[in-house]
């Protein structure tokens, strides 16, 4: 691993590019969307805490999930939750608003959750598989 010397965020590789803003607490409009539920963080959340040691990244306009390298993002907006997970393949889901590949081995799914039972059981599986991706476990297949 490797730590930013200007904000200390740490990083599976040496000087990866990065915004190298300030991590801590978000601004409030920020914190009064994620209170509100804003489409399932706490359950997001929840779900990813029972996969093991995670790294939440309060940012300026999202929430960051990092394992070993970043795995999710949460992007509370005033009535759904967006966001994406990094996946090792392509799973076609009408789920998914967009697809984007960049690499083998990582494959951006972005998401929109209307409600906090969006968050069901295909979800929660998908943050699993991401979580393994953020341990950086598919490489050692």
């Amino acid at each position: 691993m490797w730590d930013c010397p200007r904000c200390g965020r740490a990083f599976a590789h040496r000087n990866q590019s990065h915004s190298c803003a300030p991590l801590g607490d978000p601004e409030p409009a920020f914190r009064a969307r994620v209170a509100r539920g804003a489409g399932g963080v706490r359950p997001g959340l929840a779900a990813v805490s029972r996969l093991g040691p995670v790294t939440v990244l309060p940012e300026k306009t999202r929430i960051a999930l990092q394992a070993r390298m970043s795995f999710a993002a949460f992007v509370p907006r005033r009535h759904w939750l967006g966001g994406h997970l990094v996946l090792a393949r392509r799973i076609d889901s009408p789920r998914f608003l967009r697809i984007d590949t960049y690499s083998p081995g990582n494959v951006v799914h972005t998401f929109r959750l209307a409600s906090p039972a969006d968050v069901d059981d295909e979800f929660v599986a998908w943050l699993a598989e991401a979580y393994q991706v953020g341990a950086q476990r598919h490489l050692r297949r």
